[in-house]
């Protein structure tokens, strides 16, 4: 794998391309859960101020009314992101009422029981109604507190003059199309064999508030009379507190091309699920599931990284996949980073991309059943016991140490970092790679054993330490004023996005029934805004 990427890094730069690698696309979308100053959840509205969560292209929520989804533009610079990122993050909090602030971390704050989750609402529309729905039905399948987790998703695509020269480098006599697919499928199976490095480098959930667990705590150990934790745990959130659930273990997804991804994604989307089917679609007169499928839609699968296509009014995203083909993938490994303001740390996007574009130059054989299961162990290891003295992982069939592994990973990221930093005015991905070596010499100063060890010496439980530090932030967003005509500008698109959603309200033609039916027949006609999820 690492020489392949060495010697396809080599030829793009012989042959004048590896330049190209610097201008791809790169965007953030990044979940907080909206709370009151007490550190319960907020059971008030999406502040009208921030517009509509249905329309709003870079404000909006995730399954919950209180759990807020800021969403940036894809831009040519990491700085572009982040700095867009922090401008978000400055109006909603100068905008947002005394009473509630944003919580910092990915593991949710105290819960009493699901129903202290609200789900997230859309208006009257078919396609509000549509998402409204869908959300009922995630808490008939796997309840509310799983959906109160929040995370980071980076979306990065390489320029599209890029893919021509890399062709002609690699000889394939493919369409640019069929090439552009095969190579991203390429970077998502090597993505899973090598994802466990995220969370290990930058999992910042080692510890929960007990009330998260409803009592399921016999694997976990008692932090103090509030939390729990496990030791050497890097991202609870990615393991199967988290996110991993058994209802979606059997889902036999593949990612070996674009057909066949699209394929048994759909086989997902249109096969009845036994539990889901006595779970029926009505309580009384309620809707509450959009189907008993064993996804109701596409986004219900849950996956380290999805291969992604911008979507058009009412299009599903196996059918605009299927016409256009891969357009950039979206990476959801991320944890919230506590220490940051954003919650997003510059230094760790600039590693990512590196990081993802080996993953494209490296090769990418098929995953075959045996390495399946390999990949599983090692990202439910890396989660639970990353930070394990001499933790061993699964490679080509054979346990290694997992630091030997991570640092061969990070060297045959070196020559991609000089590659996009040349020409700049310092070395900022050498500089962050680096950072990343020193960490696997140093775990203890990991980010997840950072939280532990500050937790430690606060005397507070996770849930008094990540109140003050969400309070700190807050401080940080609002002592710090808009530059000039920003207030403005979201204002306007606060505005905006209101008057698109009573516009949609207002000119719907089909009953909802009627709408779902369409929606499921006839993607591509379906009228309402961009995507259900």
């Amino acid at each position: 794998m690492y020489t392949v990427a060495a010697d396809r890094i080599s030829k793009l730069a012989r042959a004048g391309l590896a330049s190209r690698l610097r201008t791809g696309k790169r965007g953030i979308e990044k979940e907080s859960l909206r709370i009151c100053r007490d550190g319960a959840i907020a059971q008030t509205a999406h502040p009208a101020a921030w517009g509509s969560a249905l329309t709003h292209p870079y404000i909006t929520t995730d399954y919950s009314e209180a759990l807020t989804e800021f969403i940036t533009p894809p831009f040519d610079r990491t700085e572009e992101v982040t700095r867009f990122l922090h401008e978000i993050h400055q109006f909603t909090h100068q905008t947002l009422t005394n009473e509630e602030l944003l919580w910092c971390t990915s593991m949710p704050c105290a819960l009493k029981d699901d129903k202290t989750l609200p789900i997230a609402q859309y208006g009257t529309s078919n396609i509000g109604r549509m998402k409204h729905v869908y959300r009922v039905g995630l808490d008939y399948r796997y309840g509310r507190r799983m959906q109160a987790i929040a995370g980071v998703h980076f979306n990065y695509s390489l320029p599209l003059d890029f893919w021509p020269g890399y062709r002609q480098v690699l000889g394939s006599e493919a369409t640019i199309r069929e090439f552009m697919d095969a190579h991203y499928f390429g970077l998502i199976r090597n993505f899973r064999r090598l994802g466990w490095l995220v969370p290990l480098l930058f999992g910042n959930s080692p510890v929960v508030c007990s009330s998260f667990l409803g009592g399921r705590t016999s694997r976990l150990k008692s932090f103090d009379s509030c939390s729990h934790y496990l030791p050497h745990a890097t991202s609870l959130r990615m393991s199967d507190i988290g996110y991993k659930n058994k209802n979606q273990a059997a889902l036999q997804v593949s990612y070996e091309n674009l057909e066949a991804y699209i394929t048994s994604l759909g086989h997902a989307t249109a096969t009845p699920y036994p539990e889901y089917e006595v779970i029926g679609l009505y309580d009384g007169q309620e809707r509450i599931q959009l189907n008993t499928n064993a996804l109701q839609l596409e986004n219900e699968f849950y996956s380290y990284m999805r291969p992604k296509r911008t979507i058009r009014p009412g299009e599903r995203p196996i059918p605009a996949l299927r016409e256009r083909g891969v357009e950039y993938v979206e990476m959801r490994a991320l944890d919230i980073d506590s220490f940051s303001p954003t919650g997003v740390s510059e230094e760790h996007l600039l590693f990512l991309e590196a990081f993802l574009i080996f993953c494209l130059i490296a090769e990418s054989p098929c995953i075959t059943a045996a390495e399946q299961w390999a990949i599983e162990y090692n990202e439910l290891t890396v989660a639970l016991r990353g930070r394990e003295p001499d933790l061993l992982l699964i490679k080509t069939g054979t346990k290694i140490p997992l630091a030997d592994w991570a640092r061969d990973i990070l060297n045959g990221l070196a020559p991609i970092c000089e590659i996009l930093d040349e020409g700049t005015a310092s070395p900022r991905y050498t500089t962050a790679l680096h950072h990343q070596l020193t960490m696997i010499s140093s775990p203890q100063e990991l980010p997840s054993a950072r939280v532990l060890r500050e937790l430690a010496n606060s005397g507070q439980n996770f849930f008094e330490y990540t109140l003050e530090r969400a309070s700190a932030h807050e401080r940080y967003f609002r002592e710090r004023p808009l530059r000039s005509g920003l207030r403005e500008y979201f204002s306007g698109l606060a505005a905006t996005s209101i008057a698109e959603q009573r516009a949609l309200e207002a000119n719907d033609q089909l009953d909802f029934d009627g709408f779902l039916q369409q929606y499921f027949a006839e993607p591509s006609l379906a009228s309402g805004a961009s995507g259900a999820a």
